[in-house]
């Protein structure tokens, strides 16, 4: 595999500075290749800003058409532009964050704000001309793996919990973000209860994560719907006969 592993946590002593630790070194070892980016150590600029695309600060900045402008004419940012060639050498994608106010960090939201623009990660069309995304992208073919820490137990993030829902709670990254551009998403590795983990507990955790890594390639993914697979109509909303009678994210999963 080609692992592109980006990492948003501000000390690597952290759990999370131990888990990436163990689980690149896990790839490694069994012959994987696998670059970094670490956006605190790096002093990753996570601010969308018109110097990002090129734009002439004396006209009025639309972001996303900013973007495809200076993607078309290769004139993104060189930081950006760098994140791109990362992506576009890998297979695999692994994106690791501690939880932090139910979403995650601001540097990790600002590198996806910035790097997956209008023009490279979405706003493109198909052979066909028509609109592509869900099920299909620029990161169609390749896998992507979120790693997260919680710090509440692991009840607090189910079904009932008082957090909500944990596969809700991911449903921007996996689906809105991973999804959407193409990629096969595969089931989270969630680590809850990492306010309070001890050395042994940490090991663990690291265990189960070297073990979902090495099993990538064979894992089963979530299996939400694609956009041109049949169950959406022409507003790309669920046909009356799929799912009937639910409603809620989960529709969104066959």
């Amino acid at each position: 595999m080609n692992v592109f592993w980006i990492q948003a946590h501000p000390d690597p002593r952290s759990l999370n500075g131990f888990l990436a630790a163990q689980g690149q070194r896990a790839l490694r070892a069994q012959g994987h290749d696998v670059e970094v980016s670490d956006l605190y150590a790096m002093g990753w600029n996570p601010v969308v800003d018109a110097a990002s695309y090129a734009h002439d600060p004396a006209e009025r900045f639309h972001v996303a058409a900013a973007a495809k402008q200076a993607h078309g004419r290769g004139a993104v940012s060189a930081d950006i532009r760098a994140e791109q060639e990362k992506l576009d050498r890998a297979d695999t994608i692994v994106v690791q964050f501690p939880m932090w106010w139910f979403g995650m960090p601001a540097i990790l939201k600002g590198w996806l704000d910035r790097v997956w623009h209008q023009g490279y990660a979405y706003g493109l069309r198909g052979p066909d001309g028509a609109w592509i995304g869900y099920g299909d992208g620029f990161l169609a073919g390749k896998r992507a793996l979120a790693v997260v820490t919680m710090g509440g137990p692991p009840w607090f993030y189910g079904e009932r919990g008082i957090h909500g829902f944990v596969d809700d709670l991911l449903f921007p990254l996996q689906h809105g973000m991973f999804f959407y551009a193409g990629a096969t998403v595969l089931p989270p590795v969630l680590i809850p209860g990492a306010d309070r983990f001890t050395p042994e507990d940490g090991e663990n955790a690291a265990k189960e994560l070297r073990e979902r890594l090495l099993t990538v390639p064979t894992t089963e993914p979530i299996p939400y719907r694609p956009q041109h697979g049949g169950d959406y109509d022409e507003r790309l909303v669920l046909r009356p006969e799929v799912a009937p009678g639910r409603t809620g994210l989960r529709v969104h999963r066959a």
